[in-house]
């Protein structure tokens, strides 16, 4: 009886259900050392979604190979916030670009004399690169040159007197679109890069290039077919899509937040920091910076952040007057003594000579050093005076507070500097070699 008695409590204990097991979160992290960590994904688990989770597993894992292909190992936390909506505009811009080629090379084909029934534009279509430093902005100019190009293969057949001339003219366009397209792409891509994975991004764009390229020429493929004749409707079809390729590309520009410091970041930089004693952010200073280009620029060069506008870096010391060189013999033994530059102040002008043996830390110094200058000009008799001693004062706690909101003051981004100088003053301070 007792065996019994036990057996039947085992048997009692065996078919009881089991506990329910707990809840689970777990909380995925991702980065190069403990300093550097970043939430990548937040999961969590518990008895009613099991099922789910085993019925949604095969297609999650699917959906994650696809995305895989197309954004950097580690996204989002691998790459700047303005990733994202850079690369979206981006390739809204690049397929209006393959859909507006198709209808050009169309206008192109007609123009020599290929015919509707011995070629077609898929055939043909088939068959047949300072950049740096104002990165946003050449790369506005290299899309509105490809545009170009593709305007004058629209407009040839309507000319064919100089049919050759519109032609070349075309090609040069694009020639230019190449060379500062991939200068600019190179910079950028530096710039997303959290995680030294420049490689990585520059593979996945490749894949939404390819992705682009193949939904533009599909789509610009169908468009050729549509307006196959009908000149007015490839003129319809072709000046709309050219104004939203310049809008996509002026807003993925925009949304840019570039940390590097070029000549106008460092003016708007300087100039809020003299007024208020803060730094601005990154994303601030994107928003008060220009993209367009010098001559396409409607605000007035008095503004106070263009300032730079009035600063010559790397001045050749041979192009000086005898009275400039006597004004710099006077300053290189005064407020320029311990500095790795000189600067000369000409109506209202900045002209900075470099030492040969000056870092990138001295460059970016010099060209600071030459914005207060010019901040000082009419407000004062003693520009190198106060502004040795501002620089004194503000520039080391200036430079901290750049690193601190994200800047990079490693160098100045500027045409490279060639001209340098060296000079040495007699003790009687008239003499400079």
């Amino acid at each position: 009886m007792e065996s019994g008695g036990i057996e039947g409590k085992d048997q009692e204990i065996s078919s009881s259900p089991s506990p329910t097991p707990p809840s689970i979160t777990l909380e995925e992290w991702r980065g190069s050392s403990s300093a550097k960590l970043y939430r990548t994904a937040v999961i969590t688990a518990d008895p009613s979604s099991l099922a789910l989770e085993r019925s949604g597993s095969r297609w999650h894992h699917f959906w994650r190979k696809i995305l895989e292909a197309f954004v950097p190992e580690g996204f989002p936390g691998s790459v700047t916030p303005d990733y994202v909506p850079f690369q979206v505009w981006d390739s809204l811009q690049g397929l209006s670009t393959y859909i507006r080629s198709m209808l050009s090379t169309q206008a192109l084909l007609g123009a020599i004399g290929v015919g509707e029934k011995s070629a077609t534009v898929i055939g043909a279509t088939f068959q047949g690169s300072n950049l740096d430093s104002n990165a946003k902005m050449w790369r506005l100019v290299a899309d509105f040159m490809n545009d170009l190009g593709m305007l004058m293969d629209l407009v040839s057949p309507l000319f064919p007197s100089a049919f050759v001339a519109i032609l070349c003219l075309g090609s040069l366009s694009r020639a230019f679109t190449g060379v500062a397209s991939g200068a600019t792409r190179a910079a950028l891509t530096q710039h997303f890069a959290l995680e030294n994975n420049a490689a990585d991004i520059s593979a996945k764009e490749g894949s939404q290039e390819t992705m682009a390229t193949m939904i533009g020429m599909a789509l610009g493929m169908l468009m050729a077919h549509v307006t196959r004749g009908h000149p007015i409707v490839v003129w319809v079809s072709f000046l709309p899509l050219t104004m939203f390729h310049m809008y996509a590309n002026y807003k993925a520009v925009q949304c840019l937040s570039l940390n590097t410091l070029n000549n106008e970041r460092s003016s708007i930089l300087l100039q809020y920091f003299m007024q208020n004693g803060k730094v601005l952010s990154p994303q601030e200073v994107s928003r008060r910076e220009h993209v367009f280009p010098v001559w396409a620029s409607w605000h007035s060069s008095n503004n106070a952040e263009s300032l730079y506008r009035h600063v010559y870096v790397a001045v050749r010391a041979s192009s000086l007057k005898h009275s400039d060189m006597m004004e710099l013999s006077r300053s290189a033994s005064t407020h320029y003594r311990r500095a790795k530059y000189l600067l000369l102040e000409r109506k209202g002008v900045i002209h900075v000579i470099n030492h040969k043996e000056a870092t990138p830390a001295d460059i970016l110094q010099s060209y600071v050093h030459a914005l207060v200058l010019t901040n000082l000009v009419d407000r004062t008799q003693s520009l190198h005076t106060e502004s040795r001693l501002w620089m004194d004062e503000h520039y080391p706690v200036f430079i901290v507070k750049l690193k601190s909101a994200g800047w990079a003051t490693e160098r100045l981004l500027s045409p490279s500097v060639v001209w340098r100088a060296d000079w040495f003053c007699s003790p009687s301070d008239e003499k400079i070699n």
